[in-house]
């Protein structure tokens, strides 16, 4: 049986309470028997997929394989993440660089196979990579067993810095981000966006995250999540709206009273939804 987390607390409570306990829980959470025994058969076989039909042909290795990315939901997609793994990335015009979810392209250049150099598998340090990768992704997993918003919380901490990186084009950087469900998951949610929005032209979408970023921090950059206060205004605003349904935050009017009413007792559903009319 798998370790289950323990996340006693909901919203920025809850997270940090898993900030401060991740390691311990995390060590716990690698020794349960079925993840113990995916990493133990990655270790030993890896080297044997000398090619991406080797790699997609074999379940368990699959699965680490794209766990370690977060794309485990594209495991029955066999097709789709071969093409993705034999093109490589060096190429311009390769499949995984045409893909707008960048952690294909990532997939694709850790295990090589589509490159000049071919495949990494036998680099001493390739399997240990995948596995720490694989642990760290299925813990946050079994986080959002719990409390979706702390997964996806975590996951934004760990992947944002990628993303703001200098050297990649704004509109780059905020398509990329567009493109990744979870991260944008996370924005969607902070700026106080429907999901609806995701059915409107892609560069009008572009516009949207941008207004919004400028009247949140002053700033369209993906950049400014380098520092990290500003991740944690962002993780903020994205903890209080998922716990309020996309409710209001910090900077909406009314927002102190509302608290207020909710710890202590009267937010029910039908008063937080009254006051939201009114403000």
């Amino acid at each position: 049986m798998t370790f289950q987390p323990l996340v006693p607390l909901g919203g920025l409570a809850g997270l940090r309470f898993i900030e401060r306990t991740q390691e311990a829980q995390q060590a716990v959470f690698n020794e349960s028997p079925d993840i113990a025994r995916e990493i133990a058969y990655f270790k030993e076989n890896i080297h044997k997929a000398a090619t991406a039909d080797d790699l997609t042909e074999d379940y368990l290795l699959l699965k680490v394989a794209l766990g370690a990315f977060g794309l485990q939901e594209d495991q029955s997609k066999k097709f789709f993440i071969n093409k993705v793994l034999a093109e490589g990335t060096e190429e311009p015009g390769a499949f995984a660089n045409r893909l707008v979810d960048a952690r294909y392209k990532d997939l694709a250049e850790a295990f090589g196979y589509g490159n000049i150099l071919g495949a990494n598998i036998l680099q001493s340090d390739f399997a240990d990579k995948i596995v720490n990768a694989y642990q760290t992704q299925k813990f946050e997993t079994a986080v959002g067993d719990v409390d979706n918003s702390i997964r996806l919380a975590l996951n934004f901490k760990r992947e944002i810095n990628d993303v703001a990186q200098d050297g990649i084009a704004k509109d780059t950087a905020w398509f990329q981000i567009m493109g990744n469900t979870p991260l944008r998951s996370v924005f969607e949610t902070a700026f106080g966006l429907p999901t609806s929005v995701g059915a409107l032209d892609v560069d009008r979408q572009l516009e949207i995250f941008q207004e919004k970023s400028r009247a949140l921090f002053g700033d369209d950059s993906i950049t400014i999540f380098q520092d990290p206060e500003n991740v944690d205004k962002l993780l903020n605003d994205f903890m209080v709206r998922s716990q309020l349904g996309g409710g209001p935050v910090s900077s909406t009017p009314g927002y102190s009273a509302l608290s207020l009413l909710q710890n202590s007792g009267l937010g029910s559903l039908g008063t937080t939804n009254l006051l939201l009319s009114q403000l």
